[in-house]
This record gives C-alpha cells, sequence and structure tokens, in this order.
C-alpha cells in the first residue's frame, strides 16, 4: 500500500514545520515571550485554527441575504436546501481534502519541498489529473474567489449605510476599498489566527442579534409569508443558498497551513454544523418578522429599527467582512506572486507592494456591479456550481478511475458511504444536481434577475436599494400683502430691501396697439356727440 511510505515522508515534513516553530520559542528568554505572543496572536496551524478559519469564511454577509432568499423560497424549501447544500458542501471539501493528500504525498515521495511555497487547488488538478484540469480549475477559481472580494466590498458599503447614510453607497466602496487593500500585508493562511477567531465571534454576534431583534420586534402588519411565487425568484433564493456552502474554495491554502492537514477531513462538516446554528434561527426569526417585505430589501439590517445593538452588529460585521475579504484575495495574491516569481520574496513588503494590483480590479467591479444579495445568486451559479462541487467530483472520480489507484489511495472512502461504490454514487448525484439544478435552473433565474437590477438601477449606481430622501417641508403660507400689478416708481433713494416685491420680478405693462388707440377715440367722438345739448 502506498500509505507506508506516506507516513514517513508526510512524518519528516510535519517534524520540520512543526521543529521550526518550537525552535522559535526556545531560543532565550526574552524571544520566549515575543515568540508565544506570536503563536497566541499571529502563527496558527492547528486543526482549532482550520475550523475556526473554515467557519468563519463559510459565513459572512451571506447571513444578512439569507431571510432575503427565504422570501424568495418559502420557509420550507429554504430550511430543506440549507441542510441539503451543507452536506453537499461538506462532502465535496472532504473530496478536496482527499485529494490534496494525494498530491502532497506523490510530490513529497519525488523528495519535492513545500517549505516555502503555498500549494493551491489548480496544483492539485495539475498534479493529478494534467494541464487541461489545472487550466479550468485555474479559472473557475481565481474568477470566483475575484468576485467573492467583490461581494464582501460590495457588502461593507451597503452595511455602514445603515449607520452612516451621509455618505451613499458607491462612495463607501471607494473608502472600504483602501481599506481591505491593507490585506495585502498579511503573508498567508498561518496568519488569519487571531482573525479567524474574532470573525466568527463576530458573526455569531450578528446571527443572534438578528434572531433575537427579530422575535422581540414581533411580526408586521399585515405580513405576509407568499413564497414561493415565481420560478425566478425561487431559483434566486437557491443559488444564494448554495452560494453560502460553497465557501470551500480556500480549502486547500487552509490545510496547507495545518501542521498535520491530515486532521482536516471532518472539519468542514463541524464548521458546517456550527453555522447552521447561526443561519437557521436568523434566516427563520427574520422571515418570520418581515414576510414579503424582504423582497425588496436584501439586506436585513434595513428592517430592523436602528439601535445600539444593531449599531454593534453593523460594525462588528464590517470587521467580519474584512477577514473574510482577506480570506477570499490571498489565494489570489499568491496565484499573482507565482505568475510574477515573487511567491519565494522573504520581504513582506515587497510582497504586499506586489499583490496591490490584485486589489484595483476588485474595486472596479464592486463599483460596477453595487447589487448585494443578487449577485450572490449569479456567483454562486456561475461559479461556485463548478468551483467547490462540479469540478471536485469528477476530479475525485477521474483521479482514482483505475484499481490500482483506488488500491494505493492514501485515504480509503468511509465505510458508511459504501465505500469506493458509494463515493461514486454520491459524485454522480452531486454533478448531476449541481449542473441541473444549480447551474441551470440556477443560472437562468440569477441572469435575469441581474439583469433586471441592471435595467432598474443601471451600473455604478450611487445608492442601490437606498430609501428615497424625505420630501422638503411644506412653505408656511406668506402673510404678507399681495404684490400690486402696477410696478412702482422707484427713485435710487427709496428702492431697498424694505420693498417686499423685487422689481426683478415685475415685468413691464405692454403698450397698447394702434388699432385699439383708433377705436377708444372713434368711441368718445361718438360719446360726446350724442349728448350734444
Amino acid at each position: 500500500m502506498g500509505s507506508a511510505p506516506n507516513g514517513g515522508d508526510d512524518k519528516v515534513v510535519e517534524t520540520v514545520m512543526v521543529g521550526r516553530y518550537i525552535e522559535m520559542e526556545r531560543d532565550g528568554e526574552n524571544k520566549t515571550m515575543k515568540s508565544r505572543l506570536s503563536g497566541l496572536l499571529w502563527h496558527g496551524g492547528s486543526a482549532y485554527d482550520a475550523w475556526f478559519s473554515c467557519a468563519s469564511n463559510q459565513v459572512a454577509q451571506v447571513l444578512l441575504t439569507l431571510p432575503y432568499s427565504f422570501s424568495q423560497l418559502g420557509m420550507a424549501s429554504g430550511i430543506t436546501l440549507q441542510l441539503f447544500y451543507g452536506l453537499l458542501g461538506s462532502w465535496t471539501a472532504y473530496l478536496i481534502s482527499i485529494l490534496y493528500v494525494e498530491y502532497r504525498t506523490r510530490k513529497e515521495r519525488e523528495k519535492v519541498d513545500f517549505r516555502n511555497h503555498v500549494i493551491q487547488w489548480f496544483e492539485v488538478l495539475d498534479g493529478l489529473l494534467g494541464k487541461q484540469w489545472r487550466n479550468v480549475g485555474l479559472a473557475f477559481n481565481c474568477t470566483f474567489l475575484l468576485f467573492g472580494s467583490v461581494i464582501q466590498l460590495i457588502a461593507c458599503a451597503s452595511n455602514i449605510y445603515y449607520i452612516n447614510d451621509k455618505l451613499d453607497k458607491r462612495t463607501w466602496t471607494y473608502i472600504f476599498g483602501a481599506c481591505c487593500a491593507t490585506t495585502v500585508f498579511i503573508p498567508s493562511f498561518h496568519n488569519y489566527r487571531m482573525w479567524s477567531f474574532l470573525g466568527l465571534v463576530m458573526t455569531t454576534y450578528t446571527a443572534w442579534y438578528l434572531t433575537v431583534a427579530s422575535l422581540l420586534h414581533g411580526q408586521v402588519e399585515g405580513v405576509k409569508h407568499s413564497g414561493p411565487t415565481k420560478m425566478v425568484l425561487y431559483f434566486t433564493g437557491a443559488t444564494n443558498i448554495l452560494y453560502t456552502f460553497g465557501g470551500h474554495a480556500v480549502t486547500v491554502e487552509i490545510m496547507h497551513a495545518m501542521w498535520k492537514p491530515q486532521k482536516f477531513k471532518a472539519i468542514y462538516l463541524m464548521a458546517t454544523l456550527y453555522v447552521l446554528t447561526l443561519t437557521l434561527p436568523s434566516a427563520i426569526s427574520v422571515y418570520w418578522a418581515f414576510g414579503d417585505e424582504l423582497l425588496n430589501r436584501s439586506n436585513a439590517f434595513a428592517l430592523l429599527p436602528r439601535t445600539p445593538w444593531r449599531d454593534s452588529a453593523v460594525v462588528l460585521m464590517l470587521v467580519h467582512q474584512f477577514i473574510t475579504f482577506g480570506f477570499a484575495c490571498t489565494p489570489l495574491y499568491f496565484v499573482w506572486e507565482k505568475a510574477i516569481g515573487m511567491h519565494d520574496c522573504p520581504s513582506i513588503c515587497k510582497r504586499a507592494a506586489a499583490r496591490l494590483p490584485v486589489v484595483i480590479p476588485i474595486w472596479f467591479l464592486a463599483i460596477i456591479f453595487p447589487f448585494f444579495g443578487p449577485i450572490n445568486s449569479t456567483v454562486g451559479s456561475l461559479l461556485v456550481s463548478f468551483t467547490v462541487y462540479i469540478i471536485p467530483a469528477l476530479a475525485h472520480m477521474f483521479t482514482f478511475r483505475s484499481a490500482t489507484a483506488r488500491e494505493n489511495a492514501v485515504e480509503q472512502p468511509p465505510r458508511f458511504v459504501g465505500r469506493w461504490v458509494g463515493s461514486y454514487a454520491i459524485n454522480m448525484l452531486i454533478v448531476a444536481w449541481v449542473f441541473v439544478v444549480g447551474f441551470g435552473f440556477g443560472g437562468w433565474a440569477s441572469m435575469t434577475n441581474f439583469i433586471h437590477q441592471i435595467d432598474t438601477f443601471g451600473l455604478f449606481t450611487k445608492c442601490y436599494q437606498c430609501p428615497p430622501p424625505p420630501p422638503p417641508p411644506p412653505t408656511m403660507p406668506s402673510m404678507l400683502p399681495a404684490p400690486t400689478t402696477i410696478a412702482p416708481i422707484l427713485s435710487p433713494l427709496t428702492s431697498s430691501t424694505h420693498n417686499y416685491t423685487s422689481t426683478a420680478a415685475i415685468s413691464p405693462s405692454p403698450a397698447p396697439s394702434p388699432a385699439f388707440i383708433v377705436h377708444q377715440l372713434l368711441r368718445h367722438g361718438h360719446h360726446h356727440h350724442h349728448h350734444r345739448p
């Protein structure tokens, strides 16, 4: 079996990686405290770090759009699809982890050293299936992560507007684009330990705020729960949930940041189970309280009254979206570094400067398409469906299509799914379902809705779904006398601000016509002739 040599090789690599970390802690007394603080806040690689990264990355701004999806789907379909896509996402994340371990094991048998190199999904496809698979995987993965970063930037502008509406959402996009660009200074997923933990705490607060605030608010007067009403809305909501549980496009990078990547197998499932405790109560409660009003408000914050609790949730979500922007953008930074030959550069500042061009198209796209909510469904149907569902399932089937490959596999499929036969059956079901329902119907519905947003609001819209400005206050009736129709004769001394009617507003009287003058003279002469004594 191929697992015997793999165990030795993996142990050597893990010992080197962990050994370097331990050496830092033992290198002097002053450095020990610094290293411990660095390890606590900055340098993570445990299974717990991976769990926090997966859970924090999986649910971010989408938490605010799930009630909107429930209004499109209805309560029963919303709950069912969350559970269904949660399981599908966990299974394909498991497949990605299996393929990563398989690829890394084969390369380490060839004495390849990955200590100064971050393995990415397209490299796994290249090593296991060839360049064509690599190119397809690279195109879908980079495009998805690009628009995933765009969505986080749009969400930042959408959320901050509910605290400070003195600036429009487009202006806030400019500001937060500059703020999110600072993620170029975070070297890798090792360095997200503190941020992942804080991000999950912030999301947890926001989810339970939405739940409790909606229940305390109660149902609005005349609330209606009429979804689903249209096919377009139904599949648009379904693809948003598909997007929700498709956040494992960064699975390989998170695994590579672990000291023992083999422990990742069940981590994503555990993260999904926790995420469901946040998404289900919040979406159910908000939809119960506001019903069909959510169809015109894709951000749940828009319907809840402003309180210090809501403002706190908005601020925490802003910080978390900054973190999630870094999660989505860091793999793009790696791809760009490898393309320009900067990936092995030891200088953080040089790498940060080289990464900046990646942020510019993200910034620009967020300004063009500020459609918070509908853009999630579009990305879910066209990109997530292939990136994290169809391609991993097909790659797993093609990698182990021969009996020799299945026999020498580093990880055998679990017994409770039926080993290889059960795995292939699940993979084929995922490919068929996601292609037909997610990409087919979902792509049609989400693109129809997306084009409708463009027709309604236009590209580069200044403030998407902002409430209309309040009408001007009514003017008080004037208590002044009506102006005379005869132009007053004003001298330079009497013309002053005491005149209520401006002379500029009074037009001169028109001169009488000649015909009118002749008529008056004849009439006057006739009058005198008739009354002569």
